[in-house]
């Protein structure tokens, strides 16, 4: 099994190629559990799969660390645009890639030698009713600076789905919130039935934000593409950002450029990276009785 694997401002994921090597009977959950171990594996945030699509260039499929199936990764989206477009995959700038979460459309920025540095991604709309993020309560109506009891402890925030959950909270510091703590008691928290990503947010200005996240089924990682666009969202619905303008969003991996743009669609531009290729020892990394 040949693998690649990249990262989105140090949110890694090994990702295979199914468009070259079929893979129908694979037991995606407990690949992504046993190559995403460190110790076993290679180690990751979890696995990426680049298929064939019906309704679109082409399919991302995601699964976590803990083996559970992602809707969507803003992060994962990007790497995905450029591997297609590096391998000559997609032979234009702008394709579109099939998403759990939906169709999203992604354009790559080339240099002279046809090799992407960035990445823009059209993420489509914020889904704000509870309904469609989802979670418990009215389907109609919204969680915007909206104070929720987990755990035993009060919690403002505003919820916003970009083709998976996000809870965003607002704090002075995000280094020192103590997200390690609070983050798993959030994400499995009976509000939220799919379980959630707590996103916590530090205003640095009107245009700047700082930005950590746990993440469901991985934990706390270096960056969440989708999370920042929440994230943005969030702070224009609590007034502290401008709708239209372009927001920097400061990641421990690194920087996002969101913007939410007239037509309510959300954009991202950001950076991909290559870290290695290799070819996986399936009978070393999974047990034969497993297969």
């Amino acid at each position: 099994m040949q693998f690649t694997k990249m990262h989105g401002l140090g949110n890694n994921y090994i990702f295979f190629n199914l468009l070259e090597m079929p893979m129908e009977n694979e037991d995606f959950a407990e690949l992504a559990r046993t190559v995403s171990d460190v110790n076993f594996g290679i180690g990751s945030d979890g696995i990426i799969l680049m298929c064939p699509s019906d309704v679109a260039d082409f399919k991302m499929r995601i699964f976590n660390e803990d083996g559970s199936e992602g809707k969507n990764c803003g992060n994962g989206l990007r790497c995905v645009a450029k591997y297609l477009f590096d391998h000559m995959y997609a032979t234009s700038t702008n394709f579109t890639i099939e998403t759990l979460g939906g169709i999203v459309s992604v354009e790559v920025e080339a240099d002279k030698k046809r090799v992407v540095r960035h990445v823009t991604i059209d993420m489509g709309k914020p889904q704000l009713l509870k309904g469609m993020i989802p979670m418990k309560g009215d389907p109609l109506s919204s969680a915007i600076n909206e104070s929720l009891s987990i755990g035993g402890q009060i919690y403002p925030m505003t919820c916003v789905s970009m083709g998976n959950p996000h809870a965003i909270l607002f704090v002075d510091d995000v280094n020192e919130f103590p997200l390690e703590e609070v983050g798993p008691v959030i994400e499995c928290a009976d509000l939220f039935p799919e379980r959630v990503n707590l996103g916590i947010v530090q205003v640095k200005n009107r245009q700047e934000l700082h930005y950590r996240v746990w993440e469901r089924g991985s934990g706390i990682t270096m960056a969440c593409g989708t999370g920042a666009c929440a994230a943005v969202v969030a702070a224009t619905l609590n007034h502290y950002v401008d709708r239209h303008i372009p927001i920097t969003v400061q990641l421990p991996g690194g920087k996002l450029m969101i913007s939410w743009d007239e037509n309510d669609h959300v954009w991202k531009r950001g950076e991909a990276a290559y870290i290695c290729h290799g070819e996986l020892a399936i009978e070393g990394i999974i047990p034969v009785e497993n297969k």
